[in-house]
């Protein structure tokens, strides 16, 4: 017996009254219906939640408006240093990798140390080999850098800051996502991100991290995050909100609500998740004042937001 599907995907959250790095709002907006109805396609022929993710996460990845895979953010090397998770609800299987660098799509390469089986998450320098052991694709420096992101980069290092890509100085707490449903009733989550500006080489943020970044249990929910890495990394966001789900019996509204409200109750964090409930119920929630987002629920139509 199949189900109603749901899909939902983010873009970043963060202060968007100036885009300045990306695109313009409308061009967020266009970007994001038309990568749900790409997912939506997927969905409606009876995909996996985990494939549909992927494919998701790849399209934003490949987009340079966003801060994963081609556009993203410079570390203060002026290098592209990437990290990316995915998780399927309906056995809890996680593949992850971080500080990767040339993969065209890191969410793909945490795919297949997924399907691999014996690691949940590769770092460096040995990810990249077991990359070239599994083929995955590898572009030059140049495909991933922009010129939006050098100037970002100058801005924070003449500022002598550490910054999150669209707020204060333009910052946006930069990371993609999608969360689904498929209409087996599976859910699946991933997140991917260049992290942030000007950070340290070798940081790890929360975006590889299971429970923190990325969860997903068909007996919960499925969640993505996005935001100041080491506030999610403190307070086990995602897996917070699944809790919420398992121990109080929310749903997906009151968990992401929840779940927000503890991050700032806790160490005033900055920034969102995206959360799809065993009933396919979408729900995102923030501590910032934008979140690039967009829905599906239950089959319906596709909405984007970006407040």
């Amino acid at each position: 017996m199949t189900q109603p599907y749901s899909l939902m995907i983010h873009g970043g959250a963060g202060a968007l009254e100036d885009l300045k790095y990306e695109a313009s709002a409308d061009d967020f907006k266009q970007s994001i219906v038309k990568i749900l109805e790409a997912g939506r396609a997927r969905l409606e022929e009876g995909d996996r939640a985990l494939n549909v993710v992927e494919h998701c996460v790849n399209l934003l990845e490949n987009d340079p408006f966003y801060n994963a895979g081609k556009g993203s953010v410079l570390n203060e090397n002026g290098q592209v240093e990437m990290d990316a998770a995915l998780m399927n609800g309906s056995d809890l299987k996680a593949g992850a990798v971080t500080c990767v660098k040339n993969i065209k799509n890191p969410i793909s390469l945490a795919r297949q140390v997924l399907e691999q089986g014996d690691h949940v998450m590769l770092a460096g320098e040995g990810a990249g080999k077991f990359a070239k052991l599994y083929k995955v694709e590898i572009c030059p420096d140049d495909y991933f850098i922009t010129p939006g992101r050098i100037k970002q980069l100058k801005e924070a290092q003449a500022a002598g800051r550490i910054v999150l890509d669209h707020e204060k100085i333009k910052q946006k707490l930069g990371t993609v996502g999608a969360v689904a449903r498929d209409i087996h009733g599976n859910l699946a989550a991933a997140t991917s991100t260049g992290g942030l500006v000007n950070k340290r080489w070798g940081r790890v943020g929360d975006t590889p991290v299971v429970g923190a970044g990325v969860f997903a249990d068909d007996e919960t929910c499925a969640v993505s995050a996005t935001g100041y890495g080491e506030q999610f990394l403190r307070t086990v966001l995602s897996k917070t909100v699944s809790d919420y789900v398992y121990f109080k019996g929310m749903n997906a509204t009151e968990a992401a609500k929840a779940g927000i409200e503890y991050l700032v109750a806790k160490v005033n964090g900055e920034g969102g998740v995206i959360v799809i409930d065993n009933a396919g119920k979408c729900a995102a929630a923030q501590s910032t004042s934008g979140l690039i987002h967009g829905w599906i629920e239950l089959g319906g139509e596709s909405i984007c937001k970006l407040g």
